[in-house]
């Protein structure tokens, strides 16, 4: 069989109002902060019409801290749903497009959350992912009451431990094991599809049949965003799309090699894993449209109080400063930080044209131009084993959104490098990923090949 042509692919980091941290104070865009199920579904229903292969929900918890800073009334807040109960409504809403949700394990614990994810992937009809979160802010320290933080990368050693265990609790059920209830012997189902997991670990001990069937996809899909050496391994490992940030092809390529050369040590091919890069986008008619758009969106950050990059405080410097030597390491995101520093070094900027250019678009790349301009410069990182996809940040919703569907995507389309159609029916389709085998099938492999 010839192997199938690489695909780009697409997916949206979703906000209501879009990333910008003042597109909430457009004219004309309705603002509120009670949830509403209908604006976000509008937004997605948006992607499933622009053939994307999911949606990404992200989570902070404890990120709005105890209600008592000085900027507690400056952003938009409120109208945000827990991800998971989220992407169960938009499961109903929707057809085609992979609903991403995000879940942190330090706040889980493997049965309830193998039990909600399995639920939602059938709900979804095996369209849902798990992006994958181990990070610990302050403020969900104190959200949780967390007396004994773990450290960066006994965070990652629970993570590892939470996911293992899940898998077992996904795989207590063969696939199918519910398919043939007899009624008349009275046998609901054969015993010997049954497997419960008797786990005993540094985090958890769990004695357990999950009581609901083995997930449509197997698994959900894996996501994860470390970029860190820890998250990198980790990322090896576990997860089959990887949400990465890099401003420079040559950065992009050393990450992508980096990463995917790990995978081997684990049984796993390289294309077990999309690395899909985030991309903040302003796209004009003209050049010079889309730089006027993309100095607006500058002009129009607010710099008051943003004098902290991942919880290292530079309040004691101008934004006029470069930035100071012989700073410590944040607790989080490391790798970003080290990108952050390693970009003002190299570009002798100062605090001011950090926080624009990198803290302001979360170290990711921003492409501007007219709609052949931004595809060239996505198919430039795409064919050159940068990025196997993008995980756009539109500075406006639904605007920049529109932009992008109406203009960007039919010329990928034309150059062949993206679909004109869904060709699947469940995310792992989408992104051409192997569904995993169930625990019988891997058995009788294993014999088969001894």
């Amino acid at each position: 069989m010839p192997q199938k042509k690489r695909q780009l692919s697409l997916s949206v980091f979703v906000q209501l109002y879009g990333t910008h941290a003042h597109a909430w104070r457009r004219p004309g865009i309705p603002v509120g902060g009670n949830p509403d199920l209908a604006r976000w579904a509008r937004i997605v229903q948006l992607l499933e019409r622009g053939k994307f292969d999911f949606a990404f929900f992200a989570d902070f918890v404890g990120n709005g801290g105890d209600g008592t800073g000085e900027r507690i009334g400056r952003g938009p807040r409120g109208g945000g749903f827990e991800p998971l109960t989220l992407v169960g409504a938009l499961a109903t809403l929707t057809q085609k497009i992979g609903l991403v949700a995000t879940v942190n394990t330090n706040f889980n614990e493997p049965y309830n959350l193998a039990r909600r994810l399995a639920s939602l992937d059938h709900l979804t009809g095996g369209r849902s992912g798990w992006n994958i979160v181990s990070s610990l802010s302050e403020g969900a320290v104190k959200s949780f009451g967390v007396r004994e933080p773990l450290d960066h990368d006994g965070r990652y050693e629970r993570a590892s431990e939470l996911v293992d265990v899940a898998k077992q609790l996904w795989d207590s059920w063969d696939d199918g094991a519910f398919d043939h209830p007899n009624q008349e012997t009275g046998d609901f189902l054969n015993p010997e599809s049954a497997h419960p997991i008797h786990h005993r670990g540094k985090h958890f001990a769990v004695d357990a049949l999950l009581d609901i069937a083995r997930p449509i996809q197997g698994y959900p899909v894996f996501f994860q965003a470390g970029n860190s050496d820890s998250g990198r391994e980790f990322a090896a490992k576990y997860a089959e799309v990887i949400y990465a940030a890099a401003q420079t092809l040559e950065e992009a390529k050393s990450f992508y090699a980096d990463v995917k050369g790990r995978l081997a040590k684990y049984g796993r091919e390289p294309d077990h894993l999309k690395v899909t890069p985030g991309l903040f986008f302003h796209i004009g008619s003209s050049r010079q449209e889309a730089q006027e758009k993309y100095l607006s969106f500058r002009e129009a950050v607010d710099l008051s109080g943003r004098k902290q990059f991942y919880g290292v405080d530079l309040s004691h410097c101008s934004l006029d400063d470069p930035l100071p030597e012989g700073l410590p390491e944040p607790v989080n995101g490391r790798g970003r930080w080290r990108q952050l520093v390693g970009l003002a070094r190299r570009e002798n900027l100062s605090i001011r044209e950090l926080i624009l250019r990198f803290s302001v678009v979360q170290g990711h790349r921003i492409v501007v131009g007219t709609p052949v301009d931004v595809a060239d410069q996505l198919e430039d990182w795409f064919v050159n084993e940068g990025a196997d996809g993008f995980n756009l940040k539109p500075s406006f919703q639904p605007d920049s959104l529109e932009d992008f569907i109406n203009l960007v995507v039919p010329e990928l389309q034309k150059r062949g490098i993206f679909r004109t159609e869904y060709e699947g029916t469940t995310l792992r389709d989408h992104l051409g990923l192997p569904r995993p085998a169930d625990r019988s099938a891997r058995v009788a492999t294993a014999r088969s090949a001894g």
